[in-house]
């Protein structure tokens, strides 16, 4: 499906929308690494004044843990879903984790580093509950890294699933993803009773797109690729200016002229 422009402005402002928002690769462009990339204070700006514009119905849900997502934003806080729904922290500050028994994320973890030590090119993040092992440097390791995380899922007897993204393989929760937490959060307040809207950009947001769609919401999907998604941009700079647009302010990141919105 290929995704239509998103309108400039949104029917009933930001107040009437519970906003989910991945962070890589939609936010903000992808880094040579997790632990080098950068959120400018145009971007902090603009969150802070959405969060506001939607009285704190604003979540972050990424691949990241919730301590990365709060390093990289700080000193602002969200309410935010880590390592794609296993761990959360809801609106009033409450921390929930949904993790497979210790020793099965312990061999799951062992089983990933003993493969990789001394694999070249490769960079393996342990987030604690999930594992995640990057090829950017080294892209000809694609299939390479897929089999092996195929292997240690394996092992695990069906607790974990291997999750691809934008030159990543990463071993999750097989019982839960971006969508199970936008779920969540949405049976909370101040999320409740809202129209949910959500952006991602790769294949970890689709289950993301796929709750907002059932729930009578709106994705947006930032770049290139099939998508379920029913609004698209075609990249960073795009999603960033598209959420400027909607609070009436203009973006330094690139031009961009929407739609008209939707009754």
């Amino acid at each position: 499906m290929r995704g239509s422009l998103p309108p400039a402005t949104l029917p009933g402002g930001p107040a009437r929308y519970a906003f989910f928002l991945d962070i890589d690769g939609t936010l903000i462009r992808f880094a040579v690494s997790p632990g080098r990339a950068y959120v400018d204070p145009w971007l902090l700006e603009i969150l802070r004044v959405l969060h506001d514009a939607a009285g704190g119905a604003v979540a972050l849900v990424s691949g990241r843990t919730v301590e990365s997502i709060d390093r990289l934003f700080s000193p602002l806080r969200f309410a935010a879903a880590g390592q794609h729904g296993a761990e959360r922290r809801t609106a009033a500050g409450a921390i929930q984790r949904h993790a497979p028994q210790a020793a099965r994320v312990e061999a799951v973890r062992r089983c990933v580093m003993a493969w990789a030590d001394g694999v070249d090119g490769l960079l393996v993040e342990d987030k604690g509950i999930c594992v995640a092992v990057h090829y950017r440097q080294a892209p000809q390791r694609e299939f390479e890294v897929r089999g092996a995380l195929e292997r240690c899922r394996e092992r695990a007897g069906g607790a974990f699933a291997v999750q691809p993204g934008k030159m990543v393989f990463e071993l999750r929760p097989a019982a839960t993803d971006k969508g199970t937490a936008i779920r969540d959060f949405m049976a909370e307040s101040p999320f409740s009773g809202r129209v949910p809207l959500f952006l991602g950009d790769d294949a970890t947001d689709e289950f993301g797109f796929a709750a907002v769609n059932a729930l009578g919401g709106h994705a947006l999907k930032v770049g290139e690729g099939d998508t379920m998604a029913g609004w698209r941009v075609p990249d960073v700079g795009a999603a960033r200016a598209w959420l400027a647009s909607i609070l009436g302010r203009v973006s330094p990141d690139a031009e961009w002229s929407g739609g008209e919105p939707k009754g």
